[in-house]
């Protein structure tokens, strides 16, 4: 099979600035109206609808019909993927870039990226289960140990049920703010959703970034021996 056309027919589509940028917005895993995409990147509400339809179509966006309001979202894991390569390919020769913004240090310390964490909590939580056993890690996926098993069921996720799933079951991604691997997969997704549900977690308003409560910190360190980037949040909250 030939593949060079298709990779010159998606490598043209995502290499528009409006429409980069729009699936840039999407990676949080939120699914935002056009008006929004529009304002995101930039361009007139008729030329978004003109982007967001090739995208659509391109199989790279999902919209979906909310009463009279209509969202888009990245349509698959997969597409998270091949965004998420392209940035660590194109970061990969460049000098380490230390974001200044509060927001962008937010982003760097802790964000949603689609369905599971990203940025340096989410090394640190997978540097942890290097550290005690808990995983074995492969050149782009990782397996659970037996201990890793009891310790992720004891921490309230159930694996059977993530082994059901169509997708990746534990794998690790090139984190692009820290240039070192967080898990993703369905382990990663069970992962970040325990998070929240336990309110160690919140997400900020109107942004990706991902905010780390006072109960969090507690259970970050004394569950996984980690600290907090400073930029996760005050530790006013959850308390």
């Amino acid at each position: 099979m030939i593949s060079g056309p298709l990779i010159a027919e998606i490598a043209a589509l995502v290499g528009e600035p409006a429409r980069a940028t729009m699936l840039s917005a999407l990676l949080d895993g939120r699914a935002l109206t056009a008006s929004e995409l529009a304002f995101a990147a930039r361009v007139t509400p008729q030329t978004a609808s003109t982007h967001l339809a090739k995208l659509t179509e391109a199989g790279m966006l999902l919209p979906i019909r909310e009463g009279r309001h209509r969202y888009f979202r990245l349509a698959s894991p997969k597409v998270v993927e091949m965004l998420d390569g392209i940035v660590a390919v194109a970061l990969e020769n460049r000098p380490r870039y230390r974001p200044l913004s509060r927001q962008a240090r937010e982003r760097s310390a802790a964000r949603i990226c689609y369905d599971h964490l990203a940025g340096r909590l989410s090394v640190d939580l997978t540097d942890s289960l290097i550290t005690h056993e808990y995983i074995v890690v492969g050149d782009e996926a990782a397996e659970i140990t037996q201990a890793g098993t009891r310790f992720l069921t004891e921490f309230g996720i159930d694996l059977s049920a993530l082994n059901s799933t169509r997708r990746h079951f534990c794998r690790l991604c090139l984190d692009w703010t820290e240039r070192r691997p967080h898990i993703t997969g369905a382990v990663g997704a069970a992962l970040t959703k325990r998070c929240f549900d336990l309110g160690w977690t919140e997400r900020m308003k109107h942004s990706g970034a991902v905010i780390v409560t006072a109960s969090g910190k507690h259970g970050f360190r004394e569950t996984f021996g980690i600290g907090m980037p400073e930029e996760t949040g005050n530790g006013t909250r959850g308390q």
